[in-house]
């Protein structure tokens, strides 16, 4: 095929074009379809490289007659640092009528910007509405998206910010100065006051425990996305009412979950919907105000492949 037959976003088009408002709308619609069984995908596939190097694919269809097609990632340690590391990829999307290829866009940037946008789809559905201190751990690049997106789905009148690097966290928090963030040291006290929290971390040991949570409170789990690491201690895990975006994927790879099972504190019925059967109203996600309400985030390729099918078919309008 030749290259004027594809459109190609890259890091800088998928910035501009694929807004917040945009992707949550998407995102919503994709869990939504995942549930019904209207969508398709296969479990992630990842390749180890050796340590640090982990080839990725996530094969999926948005429906028999709809877009379908892969995300193709690296992600990759960087040896001189200790912090996140890199998606590095691309999506490419496949028309349904001939099967032809149509358009390739940058992975990393749409990962950051549906990731956030799943998690702001998952607490305007769990948290309370009348949640107004958010709590964000960890300040790699999903804290300054999850703190793009979540102000979507609620009015916060105070932001947490909590980082290894009280450094880091200072400087986030004047980045956003206009959410009235702050940056703090004594995370157990945040972690009492907030009404939703955001682990987003690349801890392999628990960063938040279940004894420092108020009752009523909301926890997006984003940071680890298979198994092996963990952000949170098996307490939260096992007092909460669990939602996962995908029940067959937490199953498989949430590890948070997969180690309170391992220790016989909980079995796979403590998964108690997936997102998007509580967005259909099949399942009641918070049962009451008290609730301590948990949504595992692993990232699936329909959230991928809807984002890039917006970003498409918006550029043919």
């Amino acid at each position: 095929m030749k290259r004027d037959e594809l459109t190609i976003f890259d890091s800088e088009a998928v910035r501009e074009k694929l807004s917040y408002p945009d992707c949550i709308r998407v995102v919503r619609q994709a869990m939504m379809a995942l549930s019904c069984g209207e969508t398709r995908q296969l479990l992630r596939t990842m390749l180890s490289l050796g340590p640090g190097r982990t080839f990725a694919q996530m094969p999926g269809a948005l429906g028999e007659r709809d877009m379908f097609g892969t995300k193709t990632i690296s992600v990759f340690a960087d040896p001189r640092s200790l912090g996140p590391r890199r998606h590095r990829g691309l999506v490419v999307l496949f028309e349904p009528e001939e099967g032809r290829p149509v358009c390739v866009a940058d992975a990393e940037e749409i990962t950051h910007i549906r990731t956030a946008a799943a998690t702001a789809v998952a607490t305007d559905a769990l948290a309370r509405s009348d949640a107004r201190t958010l709590l964000i751990v960890g300040t790699g690049g999903q804290a300054h998206t999850h703190l793009k997106a979540l102000p979507l789905v609620r009015d916060f009148e105070q932001v947490l910010i909590w980082g290894r690097s009280p450094n880091k966290a200072e400087a986030l928090a004047a980045q956003y100065a206009h959410l009235k963030a702050e940056a703090v040291i004594d995370l157990p006290a945040a972690a009492g006051e907030a009404d939703v929290i955001c682990t987003l971390t690349t801890a392999s040991e628990p960063v938040l425990k279940g004894e420092w949570l108020k009752r009523g409170v909301h926890v997006n789990l984003v940071g680890s996305s298979g198994p092996g690491p963990v952000e949170v201690d098996s307490a939260l895990v096992v007092n909460s009412r669990y939602v996962a975006d995908s029940r067959a994927s937490a199953l498989d790879a949430a590890a948070e979950f997969i180690v309170a099972r391992e220790k016989d504190l909980i079995d796979d019925t403590h998964i108690v919907a997936e997102i998007g059967e509580v967005l259909l109203g099949r399942v009641k996600g918070r049962r009451s105000e008290w609730d301590i309400t948990v949504y595992k985030s692993l990232g699936h390729a329909v959230q991928d492949l809807a984002a890039a099918a917006h970003l498409y078919q918006s550029s043919l309008a």
